[in-house]
Formats: structure tokens, C-alpha cells, sequence
């Protein structure tokens, strides 16, 4: 190839690029969005568990809806006060309210008083177990106690306690919902902390065929129904349901005759003392 031609080649091409690069910088410039640098600094400054607690898809997102006054730092429930009071100083807000969210368990049938009907052998895990007739417990909506939701806690916000319950601690349970998702009875859900009425119950069976199957079984008496102000409690296929639309009405009384102890009024963590097994003649009088 001679000289000439190579040297027309080359300036061909490099007039192509030359070109190329011309567009791509008026393209870039005239279609470049303008992005308040503020994000970047408060995203900085946010935890990045992007663990999605706060209602938005990660960390960024959440710094994006500061920046838009749509959110409050006090939405970030991941960090501390001093956290999120150096968030709101430096975008010159403030720092806000929010009701703290945790993770409660809708059960209480730990192996001290929820019977198994076969032993489970295999991988250690709610899932493997829950794939195998249901896991052998002899309540079927029980936890099964193999803590799935302790080893998916990024927070270390869960424990397994000796009647193998998971207790959720509520100072450091973010409310990201990794638990919930997790569990295969579906037994986690994410309540605001002023919810206190707590039905730890999801068992379908009632009176006696209820308490074989758990010793603090709800076994549809419902009393506490009657004793709570009207309208925060409904019996639904024989179990009791709290009505948290009504939840300034509640109160520690609708617990006062629940024979079972499937009702609790939960002031912190639950299953901080566990009370003992009711007899269970005496649970249906």
C-alpha cells in the first residue's frame, strides 16, 4: 500500500473521530442534567445499608427526597440522633418525627409449650424444614425455631432465646424487613412501636384441638374482644384481631382475661420474661 493512500486513511479515520467527538460534547452539553450537588454530600452521610426502612429504594434515594423536603432525616431509622440532627444542620431543616417501626412475631409457641409431631433432621433452616410437611410442629402456623430471620439480620437486631423464639431488639431493628421476608410461616410484620396490643397467635384452630396444638394458643374465647373498647378487637375465623385504625382506644385491659396468654400488652421487646405454661384444663374455664 503506498504512502499516499495510508496517509489518506489515516486522516479519513481521524477526521470520523474528530467528528464523533464534536457531537458527543454538543450532545452531552445540551442534554446534561443539572444535579444539586447537596445529594452527593447527604448520601455521604446517610448510613448506605441502603436497607429501604426509610420507604425509599436505598440510601440515595432517600438523600434525593431530603434534598426535595419530601423527607425528614428522622425517616432514616438506621441512624442515631446525633446522626441525623448533623443531617437536618446541614441542610438547614429539621430533623423531624417518626414513629419507630420494629419487627414483631405474630407467635408465641416456643418448644416449651408447642409440641413437635416429628423430628425435623436436616439443614438447620426454617425454609428446608418448612419444605418437609410443614416441619413437624404440631401448630402448623408455629415458628418453626430455626432462625432463618437471626441469620438474615444485617442489624444484629435478632436473637434466637431457649425456647428457640426469635426476640427482635428494638433498639437496633432498623424495620428493613429482611425478617419478614425471610420467614415461611409469615410470621414477622413490621407494627410502629405505640402499637402494643399484639395477638401472638395465628393459628385457624379453636378451643381444645388449639391448645393441643400450643399451650398459648388464641382459642377463639373471645374475651378479650369483649373487654376491649369496641371496635379495636374482632374475632375472625376464630381468631383474634386487633384493629389498629382504633389503636388510641386500646388499651392493657383487653388482655386482663385472656386465658392463654395469646394477647399481650408489649412495652419493648417481647418475650423478655416468659410467663408460665397455663394449665391447660384450666385455660378453657
Amino acid at each position: 500500500m503506498s504512502p499516499s493512500v495510508i496517509a489518506l486513511s489515516v486522516l479519513t479515520l481521524g477526521g470520523v473521530a474528530f467528528v464523533f467527538a464534536v457531537l458527543i460534547a454538543v450532545t452531552h452539553r445540551k442534554f446534561k442534567v443539572w444535579e444539586d450537588p447537596r445529594i452527593d454530600a447527604v448520601a455521604n452521610m446517610l448510613p448506605n445499608s441502603n436497607c429501604g426502612a426509610c420507604g425509599q429504594a436505598g440510601c440515595r434515594a432517600f438523600a434525593e427526597a431530603l434534598i426535595k423536603g419530601t423527607m425528614q432525616p428522622a425517616g432514616c431509622t438506621v441512624m442515631n440522633e446525633d446522626g441525623r440532627a448533623d443531617v437536618a444542620s446541614y441542610l438547614g431543616v429539621d430533623v423531624g418525627q417518626a414513629n419507630k417501626r420494629v419487627a414483631r412475631l405474630l407467635c408465641a409457641g416456643g418448644s416449651d409449650v408447642a409440641p413437635q409431631l416429628a423430628e425435623y433432621r436436616g439443614y438447620e433452616s426454617c425454609k428446608a424444614a418448612s419444605a418437609i410437611a410443614g416441619g413437624g410442629k404440631a401448630c402448623a402456623w408455629g415458628c418453626l425455631g430455626y432462625g432463618d430471620c437471626e441469620v438474615v439480620c444485617d442489624f444484629d437486631a435478632i436473637y434466637m432465646n431457649a425456647a428457640k423464639l426469635p426476640v427482635v431488639i428494638p433498639e437496633l431493628c432498623t424495620a428493613c424487613g429482611d425478617c419478614v421476608e425471610t420467614c415461611p410461616k409469615d410470621l414477622f410484620t413490621l407494627m410502629p412501636m405505640d402499637h402494643k396490643l399484639i395477638v401472638q397467635c395465628k393459628s385457624l384452630l379453636e378451643g381444645d384441638e388449639a391448645l393441643a396444638a400450643c399451650a398459648v394458643a388464641c382459642n377463639a374465647c373471645g374475651r378479650c374482644a369483649l373487654d376491649a373498647a369496641p371496635g379495636v378487637i374482632e374475632m375472625v375465623r376464630g381468631l383474634a384481631v386487633v384493629n389498629y385504625e382504633k389503636n388510641d382506644a386500646a388499651g392493657p385491659e383487653a388482655i386482663a382475661r385472656c386465658p392463654t396468654g395469646a394477647i399481650v400488652w408489649v412495652e419493648g421487646a417481647q418475650f423478655q420474661r416468659r410467663a408460665p405454661a397455663p394449665d391447660l384444663k384450666e385455660a378453657m374455664v
